[in-house]
């Protein structure tokens, strides 16, 4: 019994040292269980069209939905990247997405499309400005709207105050989880 049990506080503490470890360095291995990659093809593909770096799409698809294609917020956004299905009607008008309707959002290849389109559109209205990719950040997370007033408010050579705690928590973990995404799948 007492040999039995001296194994059992070994295999422990062998155990709690892999976890300790894995928390700490964030070997690739634990990166990809901790964070999966679901719709790889659909995100790299959209991306590479769009001109989005795929570990960003990433980290926005699982910042939004955890990769969960029948995610729906209170607010009503839909599917994978968590688009309003106002947004995505504008969206598909722009693109050419004739009989568009909201239930399209559940469907990856779709909703992974028009978030890519968007996420441009949005990158590219805020290209000129020093904090680009943040802005465009918020304005996905905390609406176009929102982002103009915050720029328009902000004296000339001054970063941009995001005040909402939420939007600036979004964009940190965007930027974080593209790193692990990056990291772990070589995205």
């Amino acid at each position: 019994m007492r040999r039995l049990t001296s194994l059992l506080l070994l295999v422990v503490i062998a155990v709690a040292a892999v976890g300790t470890y894995a928390v700490k360095e964030e070997p690739g291995w634990y990166i990809r269980l901790r964070y999966p990659l679901k719709y790889e093809a659909i995100i790299r593909g959209h991306a590479n069209t769009y001109g989005l770096q795929p570990a960003y799409v990433a980290a926005v698809v699982f910042t939004e939905s955890k990769f969960e294609p029948g995610a729906k917020s209170s607010a009503g956004a839909i599917g994978l990247m968590q688009l309003l299905p106002g947004t995505a009607q504008g969206i598909a008008d722009h693109t050419g997405g004739h009989g568009f309707v909201a239930s399209d959002l559940y469907v990856p290849e779709i909703n992974v499309r028009y978030g890519c389109w968007y996420l441009r559109q949005l990158q590219t209205k805020y290209a000129d400005h020093p904090q680009a990719e943040d802005l465009a950040l918020a304005a996905y997370n905390a609406g176009q709207g929102n982002v103009d007033r915050w720029v328009a408010a902000t004296p000339a050579g001054e970063p941009v105050r995001i005040p909402f705690a939420e939007t600036r928590a979004y964009i940190a973990r965007v930027h974080e989880l593209e790193r692990l995404y990056r990291r772990g799948y070589g995205l």
